[in-house]
């Protein structure tokens, strides 16, 4: 409970900035650079359904890389939220429960990981540009290796819960968090100063 708790104003901060973000487009198609940027994605189409969801407004490669790791963030919200209720009610072997335990803490490192790279995006300079990308990076880059060991662990130890597609859920958050990290690479690649949309 103290764990969820403690994710409460950032579970709010996000909520804000992915419903404004969704409500901006709602009504339209997937943008050009949504289905541009996402064709050679990691998971295309799991990159295309969740930015055209939430991309809203975005007109440049920053603008998208941003909301790429909202997504990943929000999603990766959701499964630390999830598997802190499990912990609490599971029952199974002290296997299981270890690898349940691990995977909180490794998703909780992984929110602060992606937290990271989000501040680090939104204050991206001119100046600093490449350092900044090369923190962003490894952020997320150690974002993805926690969802992967948490994932491991989950299928080593044969968790499952009733009702409940634990890996899959897990696997869906390291499935969007490569694709996030895809479009940073991406954004580093770009020969030009990426200026966010008006």
């Amino acid at each position: 409970m103290r764990f969820l708790l403690s994710l409460l104003p950032l579970l709010v901060l996000l909520f804000c900035s992915l419903y404004s973000a969704s409500a901006a487009g709602k009504h339209h198609p997937a943008s050009n650079i949504v289905r541009s940027s996402c064709r050679h994605a990691t998971y295309p189409k799991i990159c295309l359904r969740t930015l055209s969801n939430y991309a809203g407004p975005a007109k440049t490669p920053r603008d998208l890389a941003q909301a790429a790791v909202n997504v990943s963030l929000a999603r990766s919200l959701r499964v630390s939220g999830f598997l802190a209720q499990l912990s609490a009610s599971f029952k199974g072997t002290k296997l299981q429960l270890s690898a349940i335990g691990d995977c909180v803490d490794l998703m909780s490192t992984s929110v602060d990981e992606l937290s990271e790279t989000l501040a680090e995006l939104h204050h991206l300079r001119k100046e600093t540009f490449r350092f900044q990308m090369s923190n962003a990076q490894t952020w997320l880059s150690a974002a993805l290796t926690d969802d992967e060991t948490c994932l491991d662990g989950i299928q080593e130890a044969n968790v499952k819960a009733k009702a409940v597609d634990v890996k899959r859920k897990i696997m869906n958050s390291a499935r969007v968090t490569s694709n996030a990290l895809y479009l940073i690479n991406r954004l580093d690649k770009s020969s030009r100063w990426p200026r966010s949309g008006p």
